[in-house]
């Protein structure tokens, strides 16, 4: 890779991908920070065990970028994505940490937009957006106009517990942040993160632009997401936690746990129809 790939500027952000059996797809992840016009301190890839060629495959690639930017965690035993993206920010050397699946992308201008905001608004804990879906392997797509437009927006507390607002690959946070996310949970562990930083008076910001890409559909294909009732049933539990907490009442608990159970209902018939 050469130095003059990209208008360089520096970002004190470090990148952190957990990497379960992605061979096939951590290259275009990596290629797509490394292009970043604003480009991250570092990449640190954490392996969580892998059974098949997976961290071969990560230092295979970590050769072919400069010296000391990308960086491997191997954890010898599975903990799930939670768990590796933890080890992961233990190791950051940024000031910022932002988080991508091995399997989706940035717009290269992602970093730029999202850390220069957040330098400015220091008061601000996370900023994150939706990803935008593009299928196959095929490279990222990028956009025809500048990021120029891109503006921020608070997410207001009932906002987030009526929908997760943040596709995880899309978040930066600072890596201060006194919250981690859960070690012990595969389905919507960052979603409790969410509402942890929300819900102690950390601003939480959503981007008017989705500059992630997910590279497969989010609900009804392989993968963890396409466990609908285990997902289902975190989210449950995000709403239990905040209960007992007294950070919510008792009949918001229950307006919002009904409310997420027909939203689940509705997924299951999208998901359904789209088979049948």
């Amino acid at each position: 890779m050469s130095e003059t790939d990209v208008n360089l500027h520096s970002a004190s952000v470090s990148v952190v991908i957990p990497c379960y059996r992605c061979e096939e797809t951590i290259r275009r992840a990596v290629d797509s920070v490394y292009k970043q016009t604003w480009r991250p301190l570092e990449v640190i890839l954490v392996d969580d065990c892998s059974p098949d060629q997976t961290l071969e495959a990560l230092k295979a690639i970590k050769a072919q970028y400069p010296e000391g930017w990308v960086r491997i965690v191997e954890i010898k035993t599975n903990g799930g994505p939670g768990n590796a993206r933890n080890m992961g920010w233990a190791s950051a050397k940024g000031d910022y940490v932002a988080f991508l699946d091995a399997d989706d992308s940035w717009h290269p201008c992602k970093t730029e937009q999202q850390y220069s905001w957040m330098l400015k608004n220091t008061e601000v804990s996370l900023t994150g957006q939706q990803s935008t879906l593009h299928d196959s392997l095929d490279p990222a797509p990028v956009f025809a106009n500048p990021c120029s437009t891109v503006s921020f927006r608070i997410i207001q507390r009932k906002e987030l517990l009526l929908s997760n607002k943040f596709s995880t690959s899309s978040v930066m946070v600072k890596v201060a942040l006194a919250y981690r996310f859960v070690d012990s949970r595969s389905y919507s562990e960052d979603y409790e993160l969410w509402c942890d930083v929300a819900f102690d008076s950390g601003q939480c910001h959503v981007m008017n632009q989705a500059l992630t890409y997910t590279h497969k559909a989010i609900f009804g294909v392989s993968g963890l997401s396409s466990n609908l009732w285990k997902m289902e049933q975190g989210e449950l539990l995000v709403y239990r936690k905040l209960y007992k907490q007294s950070k919510i009442g008792l009949p918001d608990y229950m307006f919002y746990s009904a409310w997420s159970m027909l939203r689940y209902f509705r997924r299951c018939i999208k998901v359904y129809l789209a088979g049948s």
